[in-house]
C-alpha cells in the first residue's frame, strides 16, 4: 500500500492524522482487506423463498438491480478502499449477499450519513445498509429488517489487569472515557447510579471531543477504559495492537438494540429482506461475512421485521 492511499484510508475512518501510526506494525492488510478487488468477498446463492416474497408491484430503482445506499464512515463497517473510490467493508459485503439472495445485481451508492433518509423516501435507492439502528421514531418513516446487534465496546490497554466488564458492578470506580451526549454516556450514567444505589463506587466518566483524544487518554493511563461503537474499536485494536476488548454493551441497554436494513415504509420489501437474511444465517454466509470483518460478536440469532426499537427521547 502506498503512503498516500494509506493516509486516505485512515482519514476515511475519521482518525486524526496526528494519531496515525505509520509504522509497518500498524498495517492491517493481513486481517482487513481494504483493496478494491475484494478477492475474499463471500457470495451467496439465490433464495427462492425471498424472491417470491418481493411484492409483484414493487418497482426497483433500476430493473434487475438492488440499489443500496451506504455511508463510508470508516472500517470495518464501510470505508473507501485503497483506490479512494470503491466502498468496502462489512456492510457492502452484506449488501452483495442480500442482492445475490434476491437474484439481483448490486448497485452500491455511497452517501453522506445525513442524506440517506431523504434519499430513501424520495426513491433514489431501494434500501439502506449502513449500520442504521432501529428506533421507534425511524419506524414511523421506514421499515426494518435486522441483521446485526448494535454494540458498544469496552476496550482497555493490552496490559490492563481488567479482565471483563459485563455488568455495572464490573465498572465500579473505573475511569472511563466517553463522548458527551452520546448513547454510551446515557447508559453509563445509569450504570453509575445503579452502583451508587448498591453501595458501590460510581463510574468516573471523562469526556474527550474525539476518538484520537480518547485513545491518547487510554494509552497514557489517564483513563482505564474507552467506550464507543464496538466495530470501530475492533479495527483500532487490530491496527494498533495495544488495546483489547473486555466486554460489549448493547446500544439499547437494558434491552437489545439491533441494526437493520432500512426500506421505505409500506413498500413491502422488508419481509423479503428478512427472509433473505434468515436464509443467509441458515446457509452460513451470514457468519462468514461477519467473521471476515471480525464482527462475529455482533451476530443475531435471527432477523426480524420491524422489532421494538430504541424509544423516542
Amino acid at each position: 500500500m502506498t503512503l498516500p492511499s494509506k493516509i486516505l484510508s485512515f482519514v476515511a475512518a475519521g482518525i486524526l492524522a496526528s494519531a496515525i501510526d505509520l509504522s509497518p506494525a500498524a498495517a492491517t492488510s493481513d486481517v482487513f482487506d481494504l483493496s478494491p478487488a475484494q478477492a475474499g468477498r463471500v457470495r451467496a446463492e439465490t433464495d427462492a423463498a425471498a424472491i417470491a416474497a418481493i411484492p409483484k408491484d414493487f418497482k426497483f430503482v433500476t430493473p434487475g438491480k438492488l440499489t443500496v445506499a451506504v455511508s463510508p464512515g470508516g472500517p470495518p463497517l464501510a470505508t473507501y478502499a485503497t483506490d479512494a473510490k470503491t466502498v468496502v467493508g462489512a456492510d457492502p459485503d452484506y449488501a452483495f449477499a442480500i442482492a445475490d439472495s434476491l437474484g439481483l445485481e448490486l448497485e452500491l451508492v455511497p452517501v453522506a450519513w445525513a442524506d440517506w433518509p431523504l434519499g430513501l423516501v424520495s426513491g433514489k435507492y431501494d434500501a439502506v445498509i449502513s449500520n442504521v439502528g432501529v428506533t421507534e421514531q425511524r419506524k414511523e418513516k421506514f421499515d426494518f429488517s435486522t441483521y446485526r446487534q448494535g454494540l458498544h465496546g469496552f476496550f482497555v490497554k493490552a496490559d490492563s489487569q481488567i479482565k471483563e466488564i459485563k455488568a455495572p458492578k464490573d465498572a465500579a470506580g473505573l475511569r472511563i472515557t466517553v463522548g458527551a451526549s452520546t448513547n454510551q454516556e446515557r447508559i453509563l450514567l445509569k450504570w453509575s447510579d445503579e452502583n451508587v444505589d448498591a453501595g458501590l463506587k460510581p463510574l468516573e466518566l471523562q469526556y474527550h471531543d474525539d476518538e484520537a483524544a480518547r485513545l491518547v487518554a487510554l494509552r497514557s493511563g489517564r483513563v482505564d477504559v474507552i467506550v464507543q461503537p464496538h466495530a470501530q474499536l475492533v479495527y483500532i485494536a487490530t491496527r494498533d495492537k495495544n488495546i483489547k476488548r473486555v466486554g460489549t454493551l448493547s446500544a439499547g441497554w437494558p434491552e437489545r438494540s439491533d441494526v437493520a436494513i432500512a426500506t421505505r415504509k409500506g413498500s413491502g420489501l422488508a419481509d423479503a429482506l428478512t427472509l433473505a437474511t434468515n436464509g443467509l444465517m441458515k446457509n452460513g454466509v451470514y457468519a462468514e461475512v461477519l467473521a471476515r470483518w471480525q464482527l462475529s460478536e455482533e451476530a443475531l440469532p435471527e432477523s426480524r421485521t420491524n422489532p421494538p426499537g430504541l424509544p423516542k427521547s
